[in-house]
């Protein structure tokens, strides 16, 4: 039905990031992985590693234990240096390309030229870095270095975070076969494998291929894992066994498809669906603080009271919900850990999720206890946009009980008849003062979704008989549980704590995002939230990343576009030049979750309502998304052409209800899915009947169809194209190394 005429190379070709000069920190360095390997490229300036190109290596799951004891920590392994006969010199080329997921770069040193292609296969554990050097070249070396061996030139460079956990390490090396083992021992306990190996042509003697994995452990069974991924990468056809890693990439990529007539913003999105997929895979670790790009941090953990569900938050609209697996895995197969977080007391029937912890989930949970309950609401979006009813059933309806349950045992009846929730902590609001406040906005909306989902769960369930007395204790909760608390600046912090100064995370505007248990659909709801978050951006002392990101998708559920946009234009001043984020220590979270505001001013399905184009800002006049997921199951596509929504194609994957707000304008036609029924309601609102299956494209009637462009096409149902919008040449490629003289227009060699 639909026509796509997506030239995916060259769509994504222009968003590439590109260098000119080399980057020399991580904030520049060029990225890649395969969601538990990865490495992040750049040099540096001291004059005594000018012929450097490093590689700093990660791989997720290495660990180490402390000996004062704590959870245990992520640490760094180690790094690969392409040491250069000659020095670093300009003009420099890298490109990392999006479409097959290499990093391509053609570098002129001081005495000759390298060639050098690099990635992380796709499937197989490997690095490979292929080079093809000049004649004065020729003695170039790749070099690997543990992370205790590397130069201190070379470390200063990148900082150093005394908060920081390195283990002691002892480093030995090996050959086995044709390959070089380097273990890596920590003290007290963990380690880790490095085995690599390089291959030379007599036929090509100046090109070479360098294999290298790395696997948590150091033990002889882990050695002899590690060598059989070299000795599968190293025994295929160099050119079956690239195919193979950029054929899992295409068809990644093709999963959904969004292009808007902001070139910079339409790039950061498809970087950010690049940096999902090198991050983590349905069966990899949960995204933590960095993914695989292991950098000096005081977070070398993972983070439950913001940054692991932001850092999920794009996988569902964009119709990627493999990438969420790894998350639903993670509590599958650590649910029994989760009772022990809690006092003895709990432990029962209740679970709890600390601020931070290691991938085990285990550390005890203090005043701040709605991590989990947060998580679930992950968890639900997985189920909803999935309509997966083995994963309600087998995993989110139990955990999200155990977390609710947890909430109850805490509430306490007050002089006014309501149940309140004794002092807790809101995320990151007077942290350094470890700040309490009873009925926090956090926990009071957290709990309030928590009894509703799980009402709504256990009738999905068939559960209502069996359940009867919880269920009449969920309800009862709902009906006496205190208003969340307002004053004149909005929704409040907690009961007597208005917010008084900066305050980065959104701890206090829960109910409004990413919960919605309020739309704004009226006009006292509508203030409300237009004050609080007036008063919020009003104090400036403590704003972040994830404020702006947070900013800009309440703002576009609200519908104003102009708003959502200028906070995502301001967050884009935050981020690094490769798109990375920063504050103490790098973290994840901010960009992903940029990039689902995006996805938000294009489509939005919370509540009962599928929305098209619902915060779209005036400059916008084009706009097109493909096979973008809703709640219900639903894939939709849609075209805006001449500032209006030109059609909108529904497919239903479950056969669920679908009530569908289309920003069209008079009546709507239907075309194909004749079977279907189509009740047009009031502003532009629709409900369709359609099956599992079924798909069907909706359309704006127009009485004189030659009025507008395409009109008679899409009336007489001739042509539903999907192709991009047109790019500003001088914002392709922006992202990589630093480019500010692009926002102003200035000629560039195309």
């Amino acid at each position: 039905m639909i026509q796509n005429h997506i030239d995916w190379p060259s769509f994504l070709a222009r968003h590439d990031m590109t260098w000119s000069v080399k980057p020399i920190s991580w904030d520049e360095g060029a990225f890649i992985g395969n969601g538990m390997i990865g490495a992040m490229v750049y040099s540096e300036e001291h004059r005594d590693k000018r012929n450097v190109l490093r590689f700093v290596l990660g791989r997720t799951d290495v660990t180490a234990r402390k000996p004062g004891g704590g959870y245990p920590p992520r640490v760094p392994v180690g790094e690969l240096h392409l040491e250069l006969v000659g020095w670093l010199y300009q003009p420099l080329s890298i490109r990392v390309d999006l479409w097959n997921a290499e990093l391509c770069a053609e570098i002129t040193t001081t005495v000759g030229t390298v060639k050098v292609r690099a990635f992380v296969h796709s499937v197989d554990m490997t690095l490979a870095v292929e080079l093809e050097t000049s004649e004065e070249e020729a003695g170039a070396q790749m070099q690997w270095y543990a992370f205790s061996e590397v130069d201190g030139v070379l470390k200063n460079a990148d900082g150093k975070n005394l908060n920081q956990y390195i283990p002691q390490a002892e480093v030995t090396r090996h050959t086995l076969e044709d390959m070089t083992v380097g273990l890596q021992q920590f003290s007290p306990q963990g380690g880790c494998t490095t085995i690599w190996k390089e291959e030379r042509n007599a036929k090509e003697p100046n090109r070479r291929i360098l294999y290298l994995t790395i696997a948590n452990g150091s033990e002889e069974s882990v050695q002899e894992q590690a060598c059989a991924v070299i000795r599968k990468a190293a025994s295929q056809s160099w050119e079956t066994w690239v195919e193979s890693h950029r054929s899992w990439w295409h068809d990644y990529y093709q999963q959904s498809f969004v292009s808007i007539p902001d070139t910079m913003l339409e790039g950061f999105y498809w970087i950010q669906m690049y940096k999902l997929a090198s991050a983590t895979r349905a069966d990899g670790m949960i995204i933590d603080n960095q993914g695989p790009w292991l950098a000096p941090t005081p977070w070398a953990g993972v983070w439950f009271n913001m940054n692991v569900q932001m850092s999920y938050s794009p996988v569902y609209t964009s119709n990627r919900l493999h990438i969420g697996e790894s998350l639903v895995r993670a509590f599958r197969e650590n649910f029994d850990h989760l009772p022990g977080n809690l006092p003895e007391a709990y432990r029962a029937d209740s679970s709890g999720l600390p601020r931070s912890c290691s991938y085990d989930l285990i550390n005890p949970v203090g005043t701040e206890i709605g991590n989990l309950t947060w998580i679930c609401h992950n968890l639900w979006r997985q189920y909803r946009y999935s309509m997966d009813a083995k994963l309600l059933e087998e995993l989110l309806y139990p955990l999200l009980k155990r977390s609710v349950q947890y909430y109850l045992h805490l509430l306490e009846e007050g002089d006014d008849g309501k149940l309140h929730l004794p002092p807790t902590v809101s995320p990151e609001y007077g942290s350094f003062l470890q700040m309490t406040v009873p009925d926090t906005h956090y926990d009071l909306a957290l709990l309030q979704w928590g009894c509703e989902t799980l009402l709504q769960s256990s009738e999905i369930l068939g559960l209502q008989e069996e359940e009867a007395a919880i269920r009449s204790r969920w309800s009862e909760t709902l009906e006496r549980l205190v208003p969340l608390p307002v004053d004149e600046t909005g929704f409040m912090i907690g009961r007597d704590q208005p917010l008084e100064f900066g305050h980065r995370h959104f701890s206090h505007l829960m109910a409004l995002f990413p919960l919605h248990l309020i739309s704004g659909d009226n006009e006292n709801e509508r203030e409300l939230i237009v004050r609080t978050l007036r008063h919020w951006f009003s104090m400036e002392g403590d704003l972040r990343g994830f404020t702006f990101t947070s900013a800009a998708s309440t703002a576009a559920a609200l519908g104003e576009g102009e708003e959502a946009h200028s906070y995502l234009k301001s967050f884009m001043h935050l981020i690094k030049p490769n798109t990375m984020y920063k504050e103490a220590g790098p973290v994840m979270e901010s960009p992903l979750a940029a990039a689902e505001a995006i996805q938000d001013m294009l489509l939005q399905s919370w509540g009962d309502t599928i929305r098209v184009f619902p915060a779209i800002p005036s400059e916008w006049a084009e706009a097109v998304f493909h096979d973008l997921r809703t709640e219900g199951a639903f894939l939709v596509s849609a075209v805006r052409s001449a500032g209006a929504t030109s059609w909108i194609r529904i497919k239903s994957l479950a056969g669920q209800p679908c009530r569908i707000q289309t920003g069209m304008i008079g009546d709507i036609g239907i075309s194909g899915g004749e079977a279907a029924q189509l009740r047009q309601l009031a502003n532009g609102v629709c409900e369709l009947g359609l099956e599992q299956g079924q798909e069907v494209i909706l359309y704006a009637k127009i009485d004189n169809v030659t009025s507008a462009p395409g009109a008679e096409q899409l009336a007489n149902n001739e042509q539903w194209k999907i192709e991009p919008v047109p790019a500003d040449s001088h914002l392709c490629g922006y992202f990589g190394s630093r480019k500010p003289w692009r926002l102003y227009g200035l000629p560039i060699k195309s």
